[in-house]
């Protein structure tokens, strides 16, 4: 799979095409479906363009994309650094729960994040699934001693170096640090990083992901023109390395 994510925790003027606003982060979804992506990573945002997990702007945000690409796979995020308090996040996303076509089918849980069994749990209990953040091998050891909590859709694996020379290899210490592992694992870099350890991943049948979130520019160096621009990059490497194998 090939997951795009769209905006992150970016600044509204890191880029002139990120998508901030929910109508934005629709079209978005709606052009990199066409080019076959069924899932898509957002971070709703509130009037101030902050980051918010308040139920009224995630399920506004939610609720368009679903109107624009039925079918989606949408994910939020649970970020500490939105909301500090570890309960204050349970009731959020328990909140969720409640949002019909705005509830996400999917939410991001950071395992170095203080409470992050308890809002695994919460989002469980709601019907929505869950993508455990690990970024590093610490993290990954803490899950391997606690166990995938039930209902967890995914591990993303995450390679936080964003030296290009080096992220593929933190990226193979994470792997070998979770071991095997009973759900699907999304492998991903950021910045200078990120595609060298996409290429890893789809060199090795790795779910992956691309998206601004992760980087602003294509393996060029050069600025990308929008999320499409760069999922039409990351088919392209994936049809080279295809073709090497033939």
């Amino acid at each position: 799979m090939l997951q795009a994510v769209l905006n992150g925790s970016r600044p509204a003027d890191a880029h002139p095409a990120l998508p901030v606003l929910a109508r934005h982060l629709a079209r978005d979804a709606r052009d990199v479906a066409r080019l076959g992506i069924t899932s898509v990573h957002v971070h709703p945002r509130d009037p101030n363009l902050q980051e918010t997990l308040d139920p009224m702007y995630v399920g506004d945000v939610v609720a368009a994309i679903r109107a624009e690409v039925p079918g989606m796979e949408i994910g939020v995020t649970t970020g500490r650094w939105i909301e500090p308090d570890p309960a204050r996040r349970v009731q959020a996303v328990r909140a969720w729960g409640h949002l019909g076509i705005g509830k996400p089918d999917v939410c991001s849980v950071n395992v170095h994040e203080s409470g992050w069994l308890e809002v695994c749990k919460a989002a469980t209990s709601v019907g929505i699934g869950v993508e455990l953040g690990v970024w590093t091998m610490g993290d990954a050891v803490t899950l391997r001693n606690n166990g995938v909590p039930p209902g967890t859709t995914r591990v993303l694996a995450e390679s936080t170096v964003s030296d290009p020379e080096t992220a593929t290899a933190e990226a193979v210490r994470i792997m070998r640090a979770l071991g095997p592992i009973d759900v699907p694992i999304l492998l991903h870099g950021e910045e200078d990083g990120c595609w060298p350890v996409l290429e890893y991943a789809m060199r090795h049948n790795l779910d992956t992901r691309i998206g601004f979130e992760d980087v602003l520019v294509r393996p060029t160096g050069w600025l990308a023109t929008g999320n499409d621009d760069l999922v039409r990059e990351a088919l392209r490497i994936k049809k080279e390395l295809s073709a090497e194998r033939r």
